[in-house]
């Protein structure tokens, strides 16, 4: 089923929470979502690369728990099987992840599925009649993602939302002193990992943060 046809879980991106075990400092990733959430994030994705498959699905379920009652959905980072496994509300795929028609076809038609792009070539593997959102950066540089590539500055995210017809979300060294700035390009939100994760109090970076995208919408 086509994606302008099928019924989709709701899906906010203004405030886009990356969060994985490494990013939280030993704390619960309850504790930090459930905080971050607190503050204003609408849309909870968890990034876990290298750990077991038991765990992550422990982990994926736990924030599906905790999430599912206030209305904030859970992605999960390029793990199909994960995500089918913990009941998620979608998944994100980077760019080497995999066929996003396969995982849509996957997933099924009622559930989220993003896809990365960083470049106009990546932004041409957007169909959007398959994907729901694209996640678009790195904005600026950053230590969160090894592999995340040159930053596109603001510059590139518009030249990125002048190529693509979906929703997008900024990703990449984004704080609540660039995301004003970042709002300026026509994205519809910014994820972050660690201008929430790295903080002591989540809560409070997560409601400054929001506090300077509502400031820098259009």
């Amino acid at each position: 089923m086509a994606a302008g046809t099928a019924v989709r879980s709701a899906f906010d991106l203004t405030l886009y929470l990356v969060v994985g075990s490494d990013a939280v400092g030993g704390r619960a990733l309850t504790d930090v979502v459930s905080a971050a959430v607190k503050g204003g994030v609408t849309l909870v994705q968890l990034r876990e690369k290298d750990a077991p498959f038991e765990q992550m699905v422990e982990q994926a379920s736990a924030l599906k728990a905790l999430l599912a009652p206030l209305g904030v959905p859970l992605i999960v980072n390029d793990h199909l099987d994960v995500a089918l496994a913990a009941e998620a509300d979608g998944l994100h795929l980077g760019q080497d992840d995999g066929d996003p028609q396969a995982a849509r076809n996957a997933i099924g038609p009622e559930r989220i599925l993003g896809l990365s792009a960083g470049d106009p070539e990546e932004a041409a593997t957007v169909d959007p009649a398959i994907v729901d959102y694209a996640g678009i950066g790195p904005a600026y540089a950053t230590g969160s993602k090894a592999d995340a590539g040159e930053a596109i500055g603001l510059s590139g995210l518009r030249r990125l939302r002048a190529c693509l017809d979906l929703p997008l979300v900024a990703i990449g060294g984004i704080d609540s002193d660039k995301a004003a700035a970042v709002m300026t390009t026509g994205v519809q939100g910014v994820a972050v990992v660690s201008a929430i994760c790295a903080t002591d109090d989540p809560e409070a970076a997560a409601r400054k943060l929001r506090d300077a995208i509502e400031a820098g919408r259009p």
